[in-house]
């Protein structure tokens, strides 16, 4: 049996102590990073919370539950941060970035626990694909929220939209990486495209970038 709360704790521990000794940017992307991996955990018992309710399957579950839970549950110490800190717009997307790292980290921990590492290429593929679909959710809900935030008009429907986007690519990650064939191929490969996409445009529109900063 795993018990995954140790593990939390013992990746965690060391990185909190370590917020004793940096300061700045690095002791809140690091506080960050704790928080995602620990959402990670709190998602998953949420899943399973609804999964028993609804009585559904893993795969229907993976399509139609986790990715609202996982996504609201990762905004909220986002939102908490913007709320009562009232932080600059840069700082809001490397945050949201590293609660998406943290909870990436300790998903693909989760997984290497109860399916163990023999398949290093598909653990390789899957956890690249897995990773990146966080980090692609965590770089729209940044850069969205720093610009909804700024228009206050649009701060309440802004932050909806963008969490129904995210949910959106979520869901639509999982439908395809359960499928076969080449949709489950594209399924790996799109989430990484789409951030490549974004850091092409990061490049091509230098203004919107500092805008956004």
């Amino acid at each position: 049996m795993t018990y995954i709360e140790n593990v939390l704790i013992c990746i965690s521990v060391p990185l909190l102590l370590s917020l004793l000794f940096v300061k700045g940017t690095q002791r809140r992307n690091t506080l960050f990073l704790c928080l995602g991996m620990g959402i990670c955990m709190i998602s998953a018992y949420v899943n399973s919370f609804f999964m028993v309710l609804y009585q559904v399957d893993g795969v229907t579950a993976s399509i139609e539950i986790s990715p609202v839970c996982e996504e609201a549950l990762k905004l909220v110490p986002l939102l908490f941060f913007i709320l009562i800190f009232e932080p600059e717009p840069r700082e809001i997307t490397p945050a949201a970035i590293s609660i998406a790292v943290g909870f990436a980290t300790f998903e693909n921990v989760c997984y290497l626990s109860e399916n163990g590492a023999g398949n290093f290429s598909f653990l390789l593929i899957r956890g690249l694909s897995a990773v990146s679909i966080h980090i692609l959710c965590g770089i729209a809900v940044g850069y969205g929220i720093a610009y909804v935030f700024r228009q206050r008009w649009l701060a309440v429907t802004g932050t909806v939209g963008i969490l129904g986007a995210c949910i959106v690519f979520h869901a639509i990650y999982n439908l395809l990486v359960t499928a076969d064939g080449v949709w489950q191929a594209i399924g790996y490969m799109f989430p990484s495209a789409l951030i490549l996409c974004i850091f092409g445009l990061r490049i091509l529109l230098p203004k919107v970038h500092i805008e956004l900063e």
